[in-house]
């Protein structure tokens, strides 16, 4: 089937039970390079990625500039922490809502984290979430969100061979996804009950509780796409 319209999922609490997993091993991470002083308050910060967050704290503990060469040996760390925790799991239904994505409609898929990459695989595997990792876009080389997804729509163009998708859906749990969204001039689906109370600030049109809920027709309609 022709792919016309594009979802973007973000992965963390959006298709995998992973967020407290994702923060506990990106902190001892950070604490095995020596970056002891951290701020967890992870809503005060300007850029909702770990890459962002990275420099922020690595910057404050080090006094010194920040660069992307740092990333690799970071996320080999993560990645090897995460491993150690007991395996990533679905959100409910998520492993069927992307198999209906993919298989019975004209809407292409694709991944827009703020997470690094090795771990963002890994979460997607663990969880038996079915992806093509070129279709995958992190934070590795970039620190906003807006970048992140627009760089995911662009990578499903070129992967699809779509020159402009129709309608394009992001799907999140955050507010910053939600923000994301807005600044990007596309549709928002929110998702998981953590955040409802800031969704409903931002005056989202469509929510769901996890994927067992996720009824297309009436999110296209709630969200007015024809």
């Amino acid at each position: 089937m022709k792919k016309e319209n594009l979802i973007v999922f973000d992965i963390d609490d959006t298709l995998t039970k992973s967020e407290h997993q994702h923060q506990k091993a990106y902190v001892q991470a950070m604490k095995s390079f020596g970056i002891t002083k951290i701020n967890q308050d992870w809503k005060s910060y300007k850029n909702m990625t770990d890459s962002y967050i990275l420099k922020k704290n690595y910057e404050t503990n080090f006094k010194k500039k920040f660069s992307f060469s740092f990333i690799p040996a970071f996320e080999e760390k993560m990645t090897t922490f995460l491993r150690e925790m007991p395996k990533t799991k679905e959100i409910n239904g998520a492993r069927n809502s992307v198999d209906f994505f993919m298989k019975e409609t004209d809407y292409a898929i694709c991944f827009a984290t703020g997470s690094l990459l090795q771990p963002a695989l890994l979460k997607l595997e663990q969880a038996g979430i079915n992806f093509v990792p070129n279709l995958v876009e992190t934070s590795n080389n970039l620190f906003t969100r807006e970048e992140i997804v627009h760089a995911a729509i662009q990578k499903a163009k070129s992967y699809f061979q779509v020159k402009e998708f129709k309608n394009i859906i992001s799907v999140g749990d955050g507010i910053w996804d939600a923000r994301t969204a807005k600044n990007l001039g596309v549709h928002f689906l929110g998702i998981g009950n953590k955040n409802v109370s800031d969704f409903k600030e931002e005056g989202i049109q469509s929510h769901i509780e996890d994927w067992t809920k996720f009824n297309f027709e009436k999110v296209k309609k709630e969200l007015e796409i024809t």
